[in-house]
């Protein structure tokens, strides 16, 4: 398998590209006046009220290490407003799919996000970004809301995360600096599961444009409200040290 790399750390495989080619061919053959953006660089541009978000292999760090979490997500919005996603995972054979108005699927069977009430007892997700980390404010969160939670996981697939909010496995999900194609379909997903995707400031994310999501339902509101206000991170408690910790467990 052929890898290249986008940055320093960010991996393009041949996989990426191929699967993006196939599926614009299978979009255009009936739809040919669509709009398309996708992840390797498919941008279609004609002004058509419908738009394809494409991401044609969410996860592809984990692909290319054999690590089993990656995904394929479509999704369509028609004049700005998201009418059908499908995210694909292919390791579990699990379908996810949703329609406007007409609720969230997995292989056909409907499903709900979580009904917890109780933040200790939430399990949620995050995610962080392939460049520049040290300059991500998110560590400091994931430090104080895996204080405050009964764990925070960190998968790789931003979409496969939402999808695991909308079927009710996680609690809430919150990630920094996420693109359309990570989340156009995940976010209509868990909307037509019950729960309530939002930036940190709770507006409403739109699907053309990149955005800090927050998902929250029910307890998990709480971890969602510990995001808001300045990225930065004002008023969290100091990371401990390595090195007290190493001693403390020599005592």
């Amino acid at each position: 398998m052929k890898i290249e790399y986008k940055g320093d750390v960010d991996l393009v495989t041949v996989a990426d590209r191929e699967s993006e080619a196939l599926i614009l061919e299978r979009i255009r053959k009936p739809f040919p006046t669509h709009d398309v953006m996708g992840e390797e660089g498919t941008r279609i541009e004609t002004g058509s009220e419908y738009k394809w978000y494409v991401d044609p292999l969410d996860g592809t760090t984990n692909f290319a290490h054999g690590y089993p979490v990656f995904c394929v997500s479509l999704a369509v919005e028609r004049r700005g407003q998201r009418v059908a996603g499908v995210i694909y995972d292919p390791t579990r054979d699990e379908m996810f799919s949703a329609e406007l108005g007409s609720g969230a699927r997995l292989n056909g069977q409907a499903i709900h996000v979580s009904a917890t009430a109780n933040l200790g007892e939430c399990l949620v997700a995050t995610g962080f970004p392939s460049q520049k980390r040290h300059k991500n404010p998110n560590i400091y969160f994931y430090h104080q809301i895996t204080l405050r939670t009964h764990g925070v996981r960190r998968a790789g697939s931003a979409a496969l995360d939402l999808c695991n909010v909308a079927s009710g496995r996680y609690d809430g999900f919150w990630e920094f600096n996420l693109n359309p194609w990570d989340t156009a379909a995940g976010v209509l997903m868990v909307e037509e599961a019950g729960g309530k995707v939002t930036d940190f400031f709770r507006r409403a994310i739109s699907a053309c444009e990149p955005r800090n999501a927050g998902v929250e339902r029910a307890g998990a509101r709480r971890a969602a409200a510990r995001v808001q206000g300045d990225h930065g991170g004002p008023g969290l408690e100091e990371l401990p040290s390595p090195v007290t910790y190493a001693n403390d467990r020599r005592l």
